[in-house]
């Protein structure tokens, strides 16, 4: 796995280190093990195909300085800031505006665990141990004291020293000695001096807007796009996300330069009724969602593929999307852990054909060769950076050295 040491060398050198070799081993025997093989020696330029979800989270805590700069030292061409706000509306990079307790070391801080929206409560015979911090329960300058953590807690933990030490056993905590959260700005600058592109995600809000009164959703959604412009970043360096589709027409309205990267990411197919086979049933339609300026979609991993006799090919919705214009992002490879038992929520359409860690690379060439996507986040670059120089030397002139 890449070395802790490789934060303190030039990050613009693209390290892709040994993951990739390794998957390449487990894959069978067949035209994809031949060719991936062959570039394994080979050096690797940066590809905006591959996207940094939350950084490199595999191995380091999500949205943290350290994580971003080993996404960037493995080569990923766009780099992802969630973004929400804390209690002074400042803008910061976290996955949800309610995850302090799970990402950071809050709860050890007695002084600001008291500020959280539910204190830390532990397990009980009927009941798991749960806790809710915010970063609206604390100002930015209080958010810049903790130290991220690699995600996760312990439901079953009876104390707040067992709670926070929930990590999957998948990923590693050797890495995550404080390591520094971000503010938007702080993840612009970092991203600007290393040339890579941003694709920021405008993340829901959980308490009630206008927030404080005065700060409403608009106000948040143009807030984003105005960190940009104070930074002199243009529209074409930035890909701005979210799940809400007022969000999204709010920028195609306001901001239609920045609107053109703008990504839907398309949580529709995790309703209950969403039928597989019929995406012509969700609405607004791709003709639609096209018609209003969209061009990018992105839905999860499993809604663009199915399994038909034995073989992993495009589904109904890649078919749909394609056909109306639509360009496609999907999400997140390597972050459903081992991949022995199906792969879970993000591999649920092929479950019956995964059976280990080559369905990665399996995966990821039927998602750029047949689905054509433009873009896959993942939580270990690396993996995306060297399928992309190898198999895609088509797309290397969209690339960033």
């Amino acid at each position: 796995m890449l070395l802790a040491t490789l934060l303190l060398l030039n990050v613009s050198h693209v390290e892709l280190g040994p993951r990739p070799g390794y998957l390449t081993d487990l894959l069978p025997e067949g035209n994809l093990k031949q060719q991936l093989s062959q570039c394994l020696q080979q050096p690797a330029q940066r590809q905006i195909f591959s996207i940094a979800h939350r950084g490199a989270p595999l191995q380091f805590a999500e949205h943290s300085k350290a994580s971003y700069l080993a996404a960037i030292r493995m080569g990923a061409g766009v780099l992802e800031c969630d973004v929400t706000f804390t209690q002074d509306k400042q803008l910061v990079c976290r996955h949800a505006q309610c995850d302090l307790h799970q990402t950071t070391d809050i709860l050890l801080r007695p002084e600001l665990a008291a500020k959280c929206t539910t204190a830390f409560s532990p397990a009980t015979a009927d009941s798991p141990a749960t806790a809710n911090c915010c970063a609206s329960d604390i100002t930015l300058k209080e958010y810049k004291s903790l130290c991220a953590k690699m995600d996760g807690v312990n439901p079953a933990a009876s104390n707040v020293e067992e709670y926070v030490n929930g990590s999957p056993s998948w990923r590693t905590t050797l890495y995550q000695q404080c390591s520094a959260p971000l503010t938007h700005q702080e993840s612009i600058a970092l991203f600007k001096a290393h040339g890579v592109m941003m694709t920021p995600e405008l993340k829901a809000a959980e308490v009630t807007m206008p927030f404080q009164g005065n700060y409403s959703q608009a106000q948040y959604a143009q807030h984003m796009i105005d960190e940009y412009k104070a930074a002199g970043v243009t529209p074409d360096q930035v890909w701005p996300q979210s799940f809400h589709l007022e969000d999204i027409r709010y920028w195609l309205t306001q901001e239609p330069e920045f609107a053109k990267q703008a990504v839907y990411l398309d949580a529709r197919v995790d309703a209950a009724n969403y039928d597989a086979s019929k995406p012509e049933l969700l609405s607004p339609s791709f003709a639609e969602l096209k018609a209003e300026g969209l061009n990018i979609i992105a839905p999860p991993l499993w809604v663009l593929v199915t399994v038909e006799n034995g073989k992993i090919v495009p589904s109904a919705y890649a078919k749909a999307a394609k056909a109306a214009g639509l360009k496609i992002i999907t999400w997140s490879l390597e972050r459903s852990g081992p991949l022995a038992t199906g792969g879970g929520w993000y591999y649920q359409s092929i479950s019956s054909v995964t059976t280990d860690d080559s369905m990665t690379l399996q995966l990821l060439d039927v998602l750029a060769q047949d689905v054509g996507v433009i873009g896959v986040f993942s939580d270990w670059p690396a993996t995306t950076t060297f399928y992309a120089n190898c198999m895609l030397q088509n797309n290397l002139k969209n690339s960033k050295k």
